[in-house]
């Protein structure tokens, strides 16, 4: 059989934008039932009495375990599959948001949405689309990438609206079976339309002239996921990713994500209005991170995040000033500015990833890197939350992020290189070549 890396045999669309559709309406529904704790915070404690603590401890445990979800993510599409590996995740996600309709105590928050959620978006993550993107394109990886990472603030755009709209109407079981709905709805498209590999249908990946790449060895999906996680604690620049993504989970879903809206809502802004910011953040996070894969395809890795990072630093820092301000205009300029910004980092990220460790180990390698992402968010969920409930405000929270996105942007410059004798960082093939 011929194999073509341009289009699909009796048409011109290459089959991996198809796949590349399916994972981005996937990754979207995914990252709308992630965004959710943001607009549940507020009447979960109204109705309940919970703390805003004891709410973080429940989200802190979904992001701990969506990160650490991620490589197995990743190896479990080595070997069940994409197309399973997509259903089993979004069907635990749909029925566990569906029952939280239903909890009355605390420890069920923890457990639906702490633990059956976190593992059913970690099985639909960053590391199972960096995953399919490097099956599927050997061009264009950047830009997919982008815009596969785009989805998950599109989600927040498409959702947290029309959730906060639907709890000020209707309580907010209502807001999340819907959302549990939508989740479901992605079921069928992904049975019919999602494909394994492009082998599987006759085609090369996309741009790729060469021939076929073997398929590669089976293995168990616990062993493998350990065993990069063990060439990758052996490397430097596997640290200094981590510690980078770290940060950026301590500045994004964990902080942001979780805590903008219940901080809007301390300074007298209405929860449908903090909700809209975040929304306005994905329109333009949908954007940033879609030239971000761009750019990351085109320009230097390191200096795209070093200016990322810095940024975003300085944004935070912005932060408690728009909140106290009088007018909407501050607050409105942090979101356009921090949105642009949101998680442009991913597609850089994943590129270094890729060309440090090669594009067959990027999968699971970057589900590692993600998972340090995670325990960030994990901190700033928690770390927020108590420092609201025992100082407060959020003032403390903010800074810290802030000033800890600054020294990212500067250890960023130091991936993938290394130190001569005399300390002069050079890229790390022109040091093996000397």
């Amino acid at each position: 059989m011929r194999l073509s890396g341009r289009a699909v045999r009796g048409g011109g669309l290459h089959y991996g934008w198809i796949v590349a559709a399916i994972t981005f309406l996937t990754l979207l529904a995914a990252a709308g039932i992630r965004a959710t704790p943001g607009v549940l915070m507020v009447p979960l404690e109204q109705e309940f009495g919970w703390t805003r603590a004891s709410i973080s401890f429940a989200v802190s445990i979904n992001l701990l375990l969506y990160g650490f979800m991620g490589p197995f993510s990743a190896a479990l599409v080595d070997r069940l599959g994409a197309r399973r590996t997509i259903l089993a995740g979004m069907a635990l996600l749909a029925a566990a948001v569906g029952l939280t309709s239903l909890m009355t105590a605390n420890w069920q928050l923890v457990l639906l949405w702490g633990i059956a959620v976190g593992a059913g978006s970690g099985m639909v993550a960053l590391a199972l689309a960096a995953t399919i993107v490097n099956r599927w394109f050997a061009e264009r990886r950047g830009l997919v990438m982008g815009a596969l990472t785009a989805s998950t603030a599109t989600g927040q755009l498409i959702f947290l609206p029309i959730l906060a709209t639907i709890i000020e109407h209707a309580g907010w079981r209502a807001a999340v079976l819907s959302i549990a709905g939508a989740g479901a709805l992605t079921l069928p498209l992904v049975f019919f339309l999602m494909r394994d590999r492009p082998e599987d249908i006759g085609l090369l990946p996309y741009g790729q002239q060469g021939p076929a790449a073997p398929a590669p060895r089976l293995r168990n999906p616990v062993a493998a996921a350990f065993e990069t996680l063990g060439e990758g604690l052996r490397s430097r620049d596997f640290w200094m990713l981590a510690t980078s993504f770290f940060i950026c989970g301590l500045s994004t879903n964990g902080l942001i994500g979780t805590h903008l809206i219940p901080a809007c809502i301390d300074h007298g802004i209405p929860e449908v209005m903090a909700a809209s910011l975040l929304a306005m953040m994905g329109v333009f996070d949908f954007f940033g991170t879609t030239i971000s894969g761009w750019l990351s395809d085109r320009w230097n890795n390191n200096w795209l995040l070093a200016w990322y990072y810095g940024l975003r630093g300085l944004s935070l820092l912005f932060l408690p000033a728009a909140l106290n301000a009088d007018s909407g205009v501050a607050l409105t300029a942090f979101a356009v500015f921090y949105g642009l910004d949101w998680i442009a980092t991913v597609p850089p990220t994943l590129r270094l990833t890729a060309n440090i460790f090669g594009k067959e180990k990027a999968g699971m390698m970057f589900g590692w890197i993600v998972a340090g992402h995670q325990v960030g968010a994990a901190v700033a969920s928690f770390g927020a939350g108590a420092i609201r409930t025992y100082l407060g405000d959020y003032f403390d929270a903010f800074m810290v992020s802030g000033t800890t996105c600054l020294a990212a942007a500067v250890l960023v410059l130091f991936i993938g290189r290394r130190l001569r004798r005399d300390g002069v960082a050079v890229p790390a093939e022109a040091a093996s070549a000397a």
